[in-house]
């Protein structure tokens, strides 16, 4: 049994290495893929079958090619190892607004799980989250209390979502709300999925404050759903790797970006 689980997780890694690799270098040869990672013609094809399938991915005669400004969510367990220094580093940058005493919300995404390790050594810190990892993380802080927010549990997002998030989310109130994007497009926010596209709007209105934490690989794409415009937002975070048109659209806004070194 362990090594059957081990054979799909491979085949699910080297997946989402196929899917990185296509939307990286855009159109690829099937064979050329096949190659690549070391598989025969007839294993890639059905790798593709399958992302095709979940619409990551366009398989055409012989070539795969990405969604042009299209973003897809992946897997929470292949995005927390992803950039983890700039996410570091724009975590770092917005440490000192979690004070003493404060109320929190955190989302699911993973550029925050860095901010929710320093604020678990934060004394008394009220903590609203839908994300199963960032409570985790408060395992060994007895002085904070967490409120993880229930619903239906997403594995592979490691969160909860639909209208019980919703509805918890309308009867709270918090000091900060710390969050980040898959997509901004010239100043508006996307996400592929509209359930966390509608919780991340929800996060917004509980809120007094916001803060957007966003490195240079979530600019100029969009997805499915959008939930409104970077103006919601009190402070922008991103890196030196953001592209300047993009934060030149952020400015434009009237929004304060702070851009860090990673």
């Amino acid at each position: 049994m362990a090594s059957a689980r081990s054979s799909l997780a491979e085949v699910d890694r080297r997946r989402q290495d196929v899917l990185a690799h296509v939307v990286a270098h855009g159109e690829v040869r099937i064979d050329e893929l096949a190659r690549h990672f070391g598989v025969s013609l007839a294993t890639m094809h059905r790798d593709l079958d399958q992302l095709a399938e979940r619409r990551l991915l366009r398989k055409e005669r012989g070539r795969a090619a990405p969604f042009p400004h299209l973003t897809m969510e992946t897997a929470t367990r292949f995005r927390i190892g992803v950039n983890r220094t700039v996410k570091e580093a724009l975590c770092a940058a917005v440490a000192d607004e979690v004070r003493p005493g404060c109320t929190v919300v955190l989302d699911d995404s993973t550029t925050v799980f860095p901010l929710a390790a320093r604020i678990a050594r934060t004394e008394a810190v009220s903590v609203i989250t839908n994300s199963l990892g960032v409570a985790r993380l408060f395992d060994e802080a007895p002085g904070a209390e967490v409120t993880l927010l229930g619903g239906r549990y997403r594995g592979e997002f490691g969160s909860c979502v639909g209208p019980d998030v919703l509805r918890a989310l309308g009867r709270l109130h918090a000091d900060l709300a710390v969050m980040s994007a898959v997509s901004v497009l010239g100043g508006r926010l996307f996400h592929p999925v509209r359930e966390y596209a509608e919780i991340k709007e929800a996060v917004l209105d509980c809120a007094q404050r916001s803060l957007l934490l966003v490195d240079h690989t979530k600019f100029g794409k969009a997805a499915t759903h959008s939930y409104g415009d970077i103006t919601r937002f009190d402070r922008v975070v991103t890196d030196r790797g953001a592209p300047a048109g993009e934060v030149a659209a952020l400015h434009r806004l009237g929004v304060t970006v702070d851009v860090v070194d990673a």
